[in-house]
């Protein structure tokens, strides 16, 4: 029974490290998300970023933290990538073409309204 723990534990941390290693990156990016599908538009952008081996945003606070490898994409990459889906990035503001076509209620204070 403990080898076959072990096993288990030896097969679960392997398929971690093949997707998040020890030369990946994490970044925490405050946004102007809204709601539930402002968090699906961010995730989903941030996934389909070259370089990002994951992108999970928090409603609560609007932090998005992303992992990604440094050799592949960057930070401002990364930040860049949710602005084109019109949203701020911290201090980078949100595509103006992007931000117009969002639903009035993902727009800033589109939550309140």
């Amino acid at each position: 029974m403990k080898t076959l723990k072990s096993i288990f534990a030896i097969t679960i941390l392997s398929l971690f490290a093949g997707k998040i290693s020890a030369q990946d990156s994490t970044i925490v990016v405050k946004t102007s998300a809204q709601c539930e599908s402002c968090k699906k538009r961010i995730e989903n952008a941030l996934n389909f970023e070259k370089g990002v081996k994951s992108g999970v945003l928090d409603l609560t606070t609007k932090d998005a933290t992303v992992v990604f490898d440094p050799q592949k994409t960057s930070s401002a990459k990364v930040r860049a990538a949710i602005t084109k889906v019109g949203y701020d990035a911290d201090k980078m503001t949100a595509d103006a073409k992007a931000y117009k076509k969002l639903p009035k209620c993902c727009q800033k204070g589109g939550h309140e309204q």
